[in-house]
């Protein structure tokens, strides 16, 4: 069988998965990893992704580089999402890349984001036909998908990102509690706009993917490691959202680093996402969420393995 590998480099992680193709929309993980490396930091501010976050996602990228080498794998997919997309320093970045790895970089929009991310969380979920909203919370901005099986009625990609949300108005520790309120006034407005643009949503099940989501559900969870079967499918109701949130926001950075479930690196940012989670399923009616460890970076492996197959 062959081996293939798949990149996501995120505003705020880089995730890297080599695995051995089944078929066209299957696959088994060999190896799998990722790295905090904040590529974002500094962004909203400047527009210019910074020099020390550029050096510590070079050096992940070269570490994935070597596994995907180790692991023979045939071709390797890589994309770069909002904080690449929206940086005018990009193309530097994606030409040393290059250079120093030998990986080429796509820079992809929203749509192709959320298409993509749909493909991993249908794929993990095995969720057929059923009609879903995914929710992709990002660093630097968040999708939403509406469909219907593999039937697409609606993409809104909306620009807020955990990153961003953080840089923007959380800069006490903890946060005040006229931070914590701006910030989910600031989110609740840019959701209640978008609502028209999703219709009937209340006839979906909500689903939510990537990091923000995957670490409430393993601090729900207590797990002291990551358990990918225990996340996978896992079930965040709004209330416990906004226990977590409330729980968390009263807690030091420091404090915060030692919750079980809770990387370090993604304490100064999990905030903003408990926020944004609980604003959204408010604002947008869903009492529950459904948690897919697949995401992005599934539904890159998937897309490659689907256009080698038409190519043959």
């Amino acid at each position: 069988m062959a081996v293939y590998g798949a990149i996501d480099v995120g505003t705020n992680t880089l995730r890297l998965l080599i695995a051995e193709a089944v078929s066209r929309d299957d696959f088994t993980i060999l190896h799998e990893e990722q790295e905090i490396t904040r590529l974002g930091e500094g962004l909203l501010s400047t527009r210019l992704l910074q020099d020390e976050p550029q050096r510590r996602s070079l050096a992940a990228l070269r570490r994935f580089a070597e596994a995907a080498r180790r692991f023979n794998a045939e071709q390797v997919a890589a994309v770069a999402t909002s904080a690449v997309r929206e940086a005018e320093n990009r193309e530097e970045l994606v030409t040393e890349i290059a250079r120093e790895t030998g990986l080429t970089i796509r820079v992809i929009d929203g749509r192709e984001e959320a298409c993509l991310t749909l493909l991993g969380v249908r794929h993990g979920l095995h969720l057929g036909s059923h009609r879903v909203l995914v929710m992709d919370v990002g660093g630097g901005s968040t999708e939403f998908v509406l469909a219907k099986g593999e039937d697409i009625e609606a993409i809104v990609s909306t620009g807020l990102g955990v990153v961003k949300l953080t840089e923007q108005h959380l800069v006490s520790d903890p946060p005040t509690p006229g931070e914590l309120q701006a910030l989910e006034e600031f989110v609740a407005e840019r959701i209640d706009r978008l609502r028209g643009q999703l219709p009937h949503v209340e006839e979906a099940q909500l689903v939510g993917t990537a990091g923000t989501v995957t670490t409430l559900a393993a601090i729900d969870l207590a797990l002291l490691t990551y358990d990918r079967e225990r996340v996978q499918g896992h079930r965040l109701t709004l209330v416990r959202v906004r226990e977590l949130f409330d729980r968390l926001a009263a807690l030091p950075l420091q404090e915060r680093r030692a919750i079980p479930g809770l990387e370090p690196g993604r304490a100064d940012i999990i905030l903003a996402g408990a926020a944004l989670v609980s604003v959204s399923m408010e604002q947008l009616g869903y009492s529950e969420m459904r948690v897919s460890d697949g995401g992005l970076r599934e539904g890159i492996l998937l897309d490659l393995l689907g256009r080698l197959e038409r190519r043959d």
